[in-house]
């Protein structure tokens, strides 16, 4: 049986004593890695839903049905509503109640109206956003009598409520979403809500 010397067995144990703090450097390296990249993790993020599903624009009420397929885009959804404020023109009837009213042109723009072109009246929460509500009106003839209802909403989950913008604008090439010089606008007079009648727009503002 072989002995082993006493220098082999105080190298082995230099060895092992080594490991050892190697491994602990190791775990202390680990330990500072977890803590410095702790900040960045520490995120409220909600457990992803398969099921969930985002509502989508109805861009009927903005294009025409040939071009609905070839309008549809990726983007946020609006935000909600704001709840109605005092003071706020509207009817009784509250929620869910039409909105009516009339476009007229401005008497200095009716030889700059452009031929061909599509009326949008258009809803939207005081304050800015995306539409709430759009009515498209091809070849309109002045002064146009128009009604919003909720059926108009660009997304239906939306509450239909005020205070609400309403403007309207005569478009050259009938995008809704593009506003060109030539393009004849207008807006109401003050925040309206569902239930509002006599609503008057008057398109008096050319766009250069």
């Amino acid at each position: 049986m072989m002995r082993r010397s006493p220098s082999a067995r105080s190298g082995g144990r230099r060895s092992s004593g080594f490991g050892r703090a190697g491994s602990a450097a190791v775990r202390l390296a680990f330990a500072l890695l977890l803590i410095a990249a702790w900040p960045g993790c520490d995120r409220n993020v909600e457990p992803y839903d398969p099921t969930e599903r985002v509502a989508e624009p109805d861009l009927r009420h903005i294009f025409p049905p040939a071009a609905e397929s070839s309008a549809r885009a990726g983007g946020a959804p609006p935000a909600m509503p704001a709840a109605p404020a005092a003071g706020v023109r509207g009817g009784a009837a509250g929620e869910g109640a039409p909105i009516r009213g009339r476009v007229e042109l401005a008497p200095a723009l009716r030889e700059a109206a452009p031929a061909g072109a599509v009326l949008f009246v258009i809803a939207r929460r005081e304050g800015g956003g995306p539409p709430l509500a759009v009515k498209r009106i091809d070849a309109p003839r002045f002064p146009v009598d128009f009604e919003l209802t909720p059926a108009d909403r660009m997304i239906q989950a939306l509450p239909w409520q005020g205070p609400l913008v309403l403007t309207a604008r005569l478009d050259r090439d009938g995008n809704a979403s593009s506003r060109e010089p030539g393009d004849l606008q207008g807006r109401a007079r003050e925040p309206i809500a569902p239930g509002a009648e006599g609503v008057r727009v008057v398109l008096d503002q050319r766009i250069e």
